[in-house]
């Protein structure tokens, strides 16, 4: 592992943190209960004429390395939060429970704390499925839009299933936690549509250690099993959606083979 000095990763990931900041954003944790804190980003100085975004992140890396452009588009006119949602990042619990309604609560319970009384929510992969719950806990009253990005929202098992024998692994964890540069390679190969083919082997143990190797310590094998547990059942919202736009995303892919709607929506309140 290289020392954080010489880890280009590291320098990235400060980088990142610059941007946040000259964005107006800055680095907080709070503990929202008895059992969990939270990290997040939000604005140093907040300004009551803007309205408020929540920016919910996928599995992975940190909120940081998942906002970067979007938050230094969107902070000129909102107000931006950006939780790390739990076990990942800086946030923790030591709840037992693992569920997308959990994250949504734990997000619920920061906004809350924050005094944040109406919000727009925006949710990619699985950041989407606790955007979904969030604004259906909170109702109409103080969630204005959502935005569910790249979700997969009819996930089976059997989803993983094809996935985990096109990438030629044993489980879904070496895929979605990958802890070699090879299984980095190949969750690259399968996720991004035109992958870069020249990344040196050090560059990938770099970004393992700084990012994923982390991840995969805070959840711990048990966490990140419950946490994978919820890709492998189906997400299949209560209420039916109605009269919101919907873009259906086909991008040349290694995934476009396998059976599962990845979707973009754009919803008022009243689709949901």
């Amino acid at each position: 592992m290289l020392p954080s000095f010489l880890s280009p990763v590291s320098a990235y990931g400060l980088y990142l943190r610059r941007c946040f900041t000259a964005a107006g954003l800055s680095s907080y944790t709070l503990d929202v209960d008895h059992q969990t804190t939270v990290h997040f980003w939000a604005p140093t100085n907040r300004t009551a004429q803007k309205p408020a975004v929540v920016l919910i992140h996928g599995f992975g890396p940190a909120a940081i390395w998942q906002w970067r452009q979007q938050v230094q588009f969107l902070a000129p006119h909102f107000n931006v939060y950006v939780p790390d949602l739990i076990f990942f990042g800086g946030s923790s619990s030591t709840s037992s429970e693992r569920s997308e309604t959990f994250q949504a609560a734990s997000v619920g319970k920061l906004l809350d704390k924050l005094k944040v009384e109406k919000f727009q929510v925006v949710g990619t992969s699985y950041g989407g499925m606790v955007a979904y719950n969030l604004a259906k806990m909170f109702g109409e009253e103080r969630v204005e839009k959502v935005v569910i990005a790249s979700s997969g929202v009819n996930m089976k098992r059997s989803n993983n299933v094809a996935l985990v024998q096109r990438a030629e692994l044993e489980k879904i964890e070496d895929l979605m936690l990958p802890s070699t540069p090879q299984q980095l390679r190949k969750l690259m190969s399968l996720s991004i549509n035109k992958s870069p083919q020249f990344l040196p082997h050090f560059f990938l143990n770099d970004f393992l250690h700084v990012t994923f190797l982390s991840l995969s310590l805070s959840l711990s094998l048990s966490l990140s099993l419950s946490l994978l547990k919820q890709f492998s059942s189906a997400f299949q919202p209560t209420t039916p959606i109605n009269h919101c736009n919907l873009t259906i995303h086909a991008n040349q892919s290694h995934l476009s083979s396998i059976p599962m709607k990845i979707i973009f929506l754009y919803l008022r309140f009243d689709a949901l």
